[in-house]
């Protein structure tokens, strides 16, 4: 049960038990054609006895209703024939009635019904000569209850539309703090996929490759080559180790206090010394914003992992220019380049491009077989301090706050 019925049905227990201890008191005080005014207080007993037992049901219970409404008629037809005065148990006798049916015709008829057997009992207790101001008595108490019902009964539909809207609404609210949740869930996974890609699975990769030459070179006898293998083996794999504790820890893994060039000049010394492919990077250390710097620093691992995997290049260059609207960076290599029209199945440059309309960046890719590959990104800057161009590459770059 709701609250504002339970309310309803609490005044109404209150209202009923009032009215017939005021009854009671008129029945016994106030004057009656009748020498005795038992059948007055054995209906008032009959009321009380059923509304305790069942009556006070009937406001939720149909079956419960209809079993105590035809008492309410039968004790507005007893109660005035015994004493006339009596007849002010209508007063509760009415929203009893309207409260305990559903339809409001039924409801009507319910207050008509009362009001005849409150005139008869009138009739019967003050004569003929009393028939002009009991129908005019019982005519205003029966338009009144009407007008009064289908008054309070319109205000309890616009209370149950607008609670059921209100249901409605939590419910609608609910759902759609659910599909935010779904939707934080999947963009923090594609976040993950696109940090675990651009920097742990790239060092992977580069130990791989890394070992592989290390055993070629054992397999060929050349032993004088093995302490740099494995230098440089060590190396990569505490880079790993380091960029994935920071990927832990939300972190944005390359960039440091140096800023932007530096990672950039370490992540050209690593490649080089990783695949012997000559790595020449330009560029200069400029009061980047935090986004920008991670989304640039995440495209030049990406172009320089596309490089290594299939460019099959003697050298390549990564040149970083800083204007004051956009930042520019281009990594060229001389490869043996690839037709961009043809789709391709690996994930690189599609979630490179993903994180760039994500910053608000586009990047274009130019090449052709035996031309070798120049990527170029473009990307709108926010200078240190502020924010970067658009709010959620901050979420799916994965920097640090």
């Amino acid at each position: 049960m709701d609250p504002i019925t339970a309310h309803r049905n609490r005044g109404l227990h209150v209202a009923v038990g009032v009215t017939i201890g005021v009854v009671a008191a008129i029945a016994a005080f106030a004057w009656s054609p009748w020498p005795t005014r038992l059948p007055a207080f054995a209906m008032l007993a009959v009321l009380v006895l059923a509304y305790g037992a069942f009556g006070w049901r009937g406001y939720d219970v149909r079956r419960a209703a209809a079993g105590f409404l035809p008492l309410l008629v039968l004790s507005a037809l007893v109660l005035p024939a015994v004493v006339p005065s009596a007849a002010f148990v209508q007063c509760v006798l009415f929203p009893v009635a309207w409260s305990q049916v559903e339809r409001v015709r039924t409801a009507v008829a319910l207050s008509l019904a009362i009001g005849v057997a409150a005139a008869v009992g009138l009739q019967i207790a003050s004569g003929p000569s009393a028939l002009g101001s009991t129908l005019l008595i019982e005519g205003i108490s029966v338009a009144g209850a009407c007008a009064l019902g289908l008054w309070i009964t319109r205000i309890a539909r616009l209370s149950d539309d607008r609670r059921r809207l209100i249901e409605e609404l939590r419910t609608a609210q609910d759902s759609l703090a659910e599909a935010h949740r779904a939707a934080g869930v999947t963009s923090e996974r594609e976040r993950l996929a696109r940090e675990l890609h651009d920097t742990v699975a790239q060092d992977l990769a580069g130990i791989v490759m890394l070992t592989e030459r290390a055993r070629g070179d054992l397999a060929a006898g050349h032993l004088d080559r093995l302490g740099e293998r494995l230098t440089v083996l060590e190396e990569s794999a505490r880079l790993a180790l380091e960029g994935s504790r920071t990927l832990v820890a939300a972190g944005a893994a390359g960039i440091v206090s140096d800023g932007l060039a530096a990672a950039l000049h370490r992540l050209g010394e690593r490649f080089t010394r990783e695949t012997n492919v000559s790595v020449v990077v330009d560029a200069v250390d400029d009061p980047l914003g935090r986004d920008a710097q991670v989304v640039l620093l995440r495209t030049a691992q990406e172009a320089l992992a596309n490089v290594r995997s299939h460019a099959r290049a003697t050298s390549a260059r990564v040149t970083l220019r800083v204007t004051a609207d956009d930042a520019r960076l281009t990594v060229a290599d001389d490869g043996v380049g690839f037709d961009p029209s043809v789709p391709s199945a690996g994930h690189g440059l599609r979630g490179l491009r993903e994180r760039l309309a994500l910053a608000d960046g586009t990047c274009t890719v130019t090449s052709e077989p035996g031309r070798g590959t120049v990527l170029e990104v473009t990307l709108p800057v926010a200078r240190t301090g502020t924010d970067s161009a658009h709010p959620v590459a901050l979420a799916l770059a994965g920097v640090l706050r």
